[in-house]
């Protein structure tokens, strides 16, 4: 008969010293019967509830072996390829880095840094540099692991990780990770339908939290299916107004998107030869004019203050 492991687990968070325990509670991953028993649920779950991938709550509490090994076995058994996307909430990149490494790249995770920089934006007002509002994110140290977010569960109002990105920010947010090249963008399911509830915040009172619908994230999302094709190029620089393009593909079209945390803005963005005299409308509909490419293919494109607007090729 051995002697089970004694002392904490080792990869784990080093928050708190050792951040292996959550809530008071331990799973031993140290033995080989549990791990074998959640080998067995993952494929109950996958033969009892078809599904596509899993998302992994808490790793950083959980050894980075054990989903190592864990998700070499889902892969293994699974007929296809499986999403593995996992909440390391933490907003220091090194280690969420280091979490990738571990597990040999098996896994992507939630850009929770990146969600705190839209959190402090939304703010901040036009106080905040736009021109960094990529810095010290997962998606731009490592686009190919980075899940990106707006929101989620744990950071609306009243709850454990509460970080909400205010809503007047939000289009702008979702134009950021929806129609770039880099990450893997979530949506948050009350941001497109919208939801109200109650809790109990820190001063021990009820409160009444109005999620409202964003009105433009159906638009972009749609945006982001007909126009966040081709070769992206960027322009932040400056610390309000800020854009990007997508110059499309032989087969499907680009788009321009600009933004401001302030003042209206405008960027004078080359689009190239092939764009010549070209007509460009708002495709969010936040302004209503159209812009005419010059000769050289290049146009001053506008947005609204505290806006975004995605610029595309009027039919």
């Amino acid at each position: 008969m051995t002697t089970p492991p004694e002392g904490w687990n080792d990869q784990v968070d080093n928050e708190l010293g050792n951040f292996d325990y959550l809530m008071g509670a331990n799973i031993d991953f140290r033995n080989n019967a549990v791990r074998e028993e959640l080998k067995y649920w993952a494929r109950w779950v996958m033969e009892q509830v078809p599904c596509t991938g899993f998302r992994l709550d808490a790793v950083k509490h959980i050894p980075a072996w054990f989903y190592k090994e864990w998700i070499d076995h889902i892969q293994e058994v699974a007929e296809e390829p499986m999403f593995i996307v996992a909440e390391y909430w933490s907003f220091e990149t090194e280690k969420l880095q280091e979490y990738v490494h571990q597990v040999e790249g098996k896994t992507m995770l939630f850009d929770a840094p990146l969600h705190m920089n839209f959190h402090q934006a939304s703010t901040a007002g036009s106080a905040y540099d736009m021109s960094q509002i990529f810095a010290n994110s997962l998606v731009v140290a490592d686009p190919w692991h980075a899940v990106t977010i707006v929101a989620n569960h744990d950071t609306q109002p009243l709850q454990s990780l509460e970080a909400p990105v205010e809503a007047w920010f939000k289009p702008l947010a979702y134009a950021l990770i929806l129609l770039r090249e880099q990450g893997v963008p979530t949506i948050f399911y009350p941001d497109l339908f919208g939801a109200t509830y109650e809790d109990e915040g820190g001063d021990g009172e009820k409160h009444k939290i109005e999620m409202p619908v964003i009105p433009e994230l159906e638009g972009l999302i749609r945006a982001r299916q007909q126009y966040g094709w081709g070769v992206q190029t960027d322009y932040f620089d400056h610390p309000n107004c800020v854009a990007f393009s997508r110059s499309g593909t032989e087969t499907q079209p680009g788009c321009v998107v600009i933004m401001s945390n302030g003042d209206a803005g405008e960027k004078s963005v080359p689009m190239g030869e092939g764009f010549a005299g070209k007509v460009w409308r708002d495709h969010l509909g936040n302004r209503e004019e159209t812009i005419t490419a010059d000769e050289h293919g290049t146009a001053v494109f506008v947005c609204n203050g505290g806006s975004v607007s995605v610029w595309v090729v009027a039919e």
